[in-house]
């Protein structure tokens, strides 16, 4: 029998209000599921509205930003509408986030000791000398092997690897059910990177969490993730198991950001692009996102924005060369 989803986003709309006559449509009806112990990825370039969308769960959106429309519900309960107070408890002990730089994630006044301290005393009710008997435990579970002097040391000196690596012992310090991380490795040097995602994943199987991975680089999160939403315009424009999705991509955006990754296999002068650049999102297309872009547009892709089009069970895809499968 399969498990009831962790975490349920169902027409997310995030909006940012620029002036009286711009309306930034960030997140435009996002809709997803993640399971208990699944890793979801979400994939797209940068404006494409995957971080906001991490931010929206997080109830992190500051002004003008706005979430408009949607629900999102955690074990079945909903937490777009929840009262501040309520929210920050859910922080930490039910969900929890990883920044992309946390060197502005981090404070620069407290010690790595004192920051992880705060939290399990705030979540776990710790004593102040059990709470730092603890945080150089999860220093040391998060691979940092000099636990006990990089519990003493201020952000600034570590270097970035250590400094991700201290996120995330922040983040596993109450043993949440979800851990959000957006773009944790973007800022690391590329055998660093895998060092972090392969930490991420061990973590996720060593505590029970699922995982919601955001990134740009498909390449990165093709062996890590179960599954693989591709975002484009402030929406969904593919989802699929990612097997299914490297195997089968049926969207030409993902198309084009599978060729432009680079093949150890392939002998290739130069590497796949996709022209142009993302729409902004107060200035959206009203037919297809992707119109502009597309080698394979139609006169209709600029008219209307195509529907999600089921290709199977585990497959949609937001594409009028699809529109003979059932619409979702």
């Amino acid at each position: 029998m399969k498990k009831p989803p962790l975490l349920s986003v169902n027409q997310l709309k995030t909006h940012f209000y620029l002036d009286k006559n711009r309306v930034a449509k960030a997140v435009d009806g996002v809709s997803f599921t993640v399971s208990p112990g699944e890793t979801v990825a979400i994939v797209g370039e940068s404006g494409s509205g995957k971080s906001i969308t991490a931010l929206s769960i997080m109830q992190l959106i500051e002004k003008p930003g706005k979430v408009v429309e949607g629900s999102i519900h955690l074990h079945d309960k909903e937490i777009s509408n929840l009262p501040s107070k309520q929210m920050t408890k859910l922080r930490g002990n039910e969900i929890a986030m990883i920044f992309q730089e946390p060197m502005t994630a981090l404070n620069p006044v407290f010690t790595i000791g004192n920051q992880i301290v705060e939290m399990l005393r705030k979540h776990r009710k710790m004593e102040k000398k059990q709470a730092k008997i603890e945080a150089i435990n999860l220093l040391k579970t998060v691979g940092i092997s000099r636990a006990e002097e990089v519990v003493n040391e201020y952000p600034h000196q570590l270097s970035g690897g250590m400094r991700q690596r201290a996120m995330i012992a922040m983040a596993i310090s109450c043993n949440p059910k979800l851990l959000i991380a957006d773009e944790p490795t973007t800022a690391l040097d590329v055998t660093i990177q895998a060092q972090i995602l392969d930490l991420m994943v061990e973590m996720k199987e060593k505590f029970n969490m699922a995982l919601l991975l955001i990134t740009h680089d498909l390449g990165v999160v093709s062996e890590y993730a179960d599954r693989i939403i591709v975002m484009y315009g402030g929406q969904v424009v593919e989802e699929a198991k990612a097997k299914e999705l490297l195997r089968t991509t049926e969207h030409p955006y993902t198309k084009g950001l599978l060729e432009s990754l680079p093949n150890l296999k392939e002998d290739v002068d130069r590497l796949g692009t996709i022209k142009g650049t993302v729409p902004p999102a107060y200035d959206l297309p009203s037919g297809c996102r992707f119109y502009d872009r597309c080698p394979f547009a139609m006169e209709k892709c600029k008219q209307t924005n195509p529907p999600l089009y089921q290709i199977n069970d585990n497959h949609t895809v937001r594409c009028y060369l699809h529109e003979k499968e059932d619409i979702k």
